[in-house]
């Protein structure tokens, strides 16, 4: 079963005046990770696609009436990163064995995309990202071992990080999409400080590894400008062009990082002082 809703975009203007309720309803994706669903939010952001895939019987990717498509991947490409237990997904009758963070990315023109759980008791958990393709690229396997890792920040300012990239130029050749997982150590808490914007390209979080009765503050708007939500394990939330996307958590935790749009350059952004946040 495959469920999904659209988003549409909200200039900085119109979201200076939004209330919490409405900031969430716009912008937090709270729905993911639902036994034997595909959910998929298809936002009017870069025509970018989240969503997830937990298939404790198989679940064949088709698709959906905003991509007036025969079926998914027919203009699309897709990056998708397994968060539960041990499974696998079937592109065009190859299989690619997934486990706990481990990414595949799957280029357009692939037809058949189903997944599977190895448990059906303990269900892989597919995140889901996808982005519009002019091309077809091949479909490329890349386990948490194989991502190419920066570290970053300090336990002095509490963002102690590993930053895996996974699907990005430097590891698979992609048309525009781009994702890649932020662990943050023991200690610390704050990601993506300093602030930046990115105005050519959009960007999705989507948060993990979130302890129990803990959580995790996002914020994002102008950096004069700032609002912010409070997020829980497993939900994502969307990224204009023209905010910023930093987050502070009550323990550690990871986050899942995509973005699409007319730009690869990973240092492509706009670093905002901190001490000039508003």
């Amino acid at each position: 079963m495959t469920k999904y809703s659209s988003r549409y975009a909200s200039s900085p203007e119109a979201v200076k005046k939004y209330d919490t309720q409405q900031l969430r309803k716009e912008f937090l994706i709270d729905d993911l990770m639902q036994e034997n669903e595909i959910v998929l939010v298809y936002s009017h952001y870069d025509r970018y696609i989240a969503g997830s895939a937990v298939p404790v019987q198989d679940l064949v990717l088709e698709s959906i009436d905003p991509l007036k498509a025969s079926y998914f991947l027919e203009r699309r490409e897709i990056g998708i990163i397994n968060v539960g237990g041990s499974g696998s997904v079937i592109v065009e009758g190859k299989t690619y064995a997934l486990g706990f963070k481990d990414a595949l990315y799957i280029g357009s023109g692939n037809k058949e995309v189903i997944f599977k759980s190895d448990d059906s008791k303990n269900p892989a958990k597919y995140y889901i990202n996808s982005a519009p393709a002019h091309t077809s690229y091949p479909t490329v396997k890349v386990s948490l071992a194989e991502a190419n890792k920066l570290e970053l920040g300090t336990m002095e300012t509490a963002n102690h990080r590993t930053v895996n990239q996974m699907i990005i130029g430097s590891v698979v050749t992609t048309c525009q999409l781009q994702m890649g997982m932020t662990e943050l150590r023991p200690g610390s808490v704050w990601n993506t400080m300093p602030a930046h914007v990115h105005d050519r390209r959009m960007e999705v979080y989507f948060y993990l590894d979130i302890p129990e009765n803990q959580a995790v503050c996002h914020f994002m708007g102008e950096p004069q400008e700032t609002r912010h939500i409070w997020m829980n394990n497993h939900q994502a939330v969307i990224s204009p062009p023209w905010s910023i996307h930093s987050g502070s958590g009550t323990s550690n935790y990871t986050f899942i990082w995509g973005m699409a749009g007319e730009n690869l350059d990973y240092g492509d952004m706009d670093v905002c002082k901190i001490t000039d946040l508003r």
